[in-house]
Formats: C-alpha cells, structure tokens, sequence
C-alpha cells in the first residue's frame, strides 16, 4: 500500500475508534509496514488532526503502549459551531406557548448532535469518564454522542420502572421548573458502585432534574465528574441548585409578547469542568 493510501486508512481508523488505545504492531499488520513508517505516519496524522483544530493522538508508552485519538475541537472550532447554533434558536418560529423553545430539530440533525458530542467530550477528556449518564428522553442522543467520543457506555435513567431491566433503585426529587415532586429509576445492574460519571442533559432551567441524577448517583456510590447541558436558561426568580456543570449556549430573554430570543455563548470555555 502506498503511503498517502496507508495514511488516509490509519487516519479514518483511528478517527472511528476515539479514545481507543490502538498498538503500533496492529497498524504494522493491518498494513504490511514496518515499524518506523507506521511511526512516522502517525507523526503526519498527528500533526493534520491538530492543524484541522479537531483532536490530537496521545502516545502511550510501554510494551502494551500505542496511540490514542483524543477528540479535541479547537476553540476557533468550537466558537463557530456553538455561534451558529445561537443564531438558529434566535428564530421567533421558535417560540412556543409558555415561553418554551422549539429545539427538537437540532436534537435530531445527526451532524449538529455529533458535533455537540465532541464539545463535551473534549471538556471533559481529562476526567477519566467510565459512563455517560442521561435521563430519558430528549438527552437520549447527546449523550450516545459523548460516549461514542469518550468511548464509554451510556447509562439511561428513566422516570418509571421497565420490567426488561429488573430491580431498580428510585428516588424521589423535586422538579426545578414546576416545583413538583417527581420520580427517576436506574436499574441495579446499569452502574458498578465507585464509577466515574458524566451526567448529559439537553435543557437546565433550576437543575431539578439534574440535581436529581447527582443524588440518583449518590445511591450507587458514583462519582459525578462532569456535568453537560446543551442548553440553560436564565431566571432570575428561580434559584438555580446546581452550579458546577457545563453549557454550551445560555438563553437570557425570552420575550413571547416582542416574540424575541436572546440566545449568547455558555459556560463552556470560562468553566470547564476537570
């Protein structure tokens, strides 16, 4: 295999398996390649990952070392994306009774879910994630996507028990928005006690909900290391009861009357998470 062939397959590998530690003797057999020359391809690889501003390759020392795929988005990279998904929920066609916003759309556009999902992921690479959690429904897809980044498994809390997924544990907790007393279930089996996880939310007004996986995990003796809301919105007559956490964009002002949205950047690049 020539070359330029040979970096065009190791590149698109190691790009479908992030976070996956890949020797350096698979990549020699997989292309007939002596040593040095897979070595020097991944110097190439390595070097157009982080000109293109979306990751970079972790080298991994020792005799089962190798290479890794961090997906990392730039800032100049993230910025865009992140502007351009402000400037889609600015549309009044959003607007909907009660002063909620129309997001499914985004929510279903597999690109823009994928991106979302690399956001966070690069967030939180340092945090040593075992598991994405979420609760059904709409957080569903984001969360798949930061697994698929962090190449973990997704773990989904559900508002009522599925017979399919045996005992359960269930908590009571207090909705942030409607201050009413609601109910979330995980399965015993989902979660091994001391894991690190990820909680994964689509929308966060007080954090109720979010509060409530935190606690949910607190059950299973888990680690909450990161925390990822694609979007939070302001209210000033609310208190919010999570802090530490991770957004990419804020709506501020929702004016039904005016039909305006003020939609700006989140917390992302002034509060990571570590």
């Amino acid at each position: 295999m020539k070359r330029s062939d040979r970096l065009v397959a190791m590149t698109n590998y190691l790009v479908e398996h992030p976070s996956q530690l890949v020797s350096l003797p698979f990549f020699s057999a997989e292309f007939d390649a002596a040593k040095s020359s897979i070595s020097e391809d991944l110097t190439i690889i390595n070097l157009n990952l982080q000109n293109l501003g979306i990751g970079y390759l972790e080298s991994v020392s020792g005799a089962a070392g190798g290479v890794k795929y961090i997906p990392e988005y730039s800032q100049e990279n993230s910025e865009r994306f992140i502007d351009q998904l402000c400037e889609e929920l600015e549309d009044p066609n959003r607007l909907l009774p009660g002063g909620y916003l129309y997001m499914s759309d985004i929510l279903g556009e597999p690109s823009k879910v994928r991106n979302i999902g690399r956001l966070f992921a690069s967030a939180f690479a340092s945090a040593e994630i075992d598991v994405v959690v979420t609760v059904a429904t709409k957080g569903i897809p984001l969360a798949y996507a930061v697994a698929s980044f962090l190449n973990v498994p997704v773990v989904i809390v559900r508002r009522d028990p599925k017979v399919t997924e045996g005992s359960t544990v269930s908590i009571n907790y207090v909705s942030g928005s409607s201050r009413k007393i609601q109910t979330m279930v995980l399965s015993k089996r989902s979660l091994q006690e001391g894991s690190k996880v990820c909680i994964i939310d689509d929308f966060m007004k007080a954090g109720g909900t979010v509060n409530g996986m935190k606690n949910l995990m607190e059950e299973f003796r888990a680690e909450v290391a990161a925390i990822g809301v694609l979007a939070e919105a302001e209210d000033e007559d609310e208190e919010r009861v999570i802090t530490e956490y991770t957004s990419l964009i804020q709506i501020t002002n929702v004016d039904v009357k005016n039909r305006q949205i003020e939609v700006h950047r989140g917390n992302l690049f002034s509060s990571r998470m570590k």
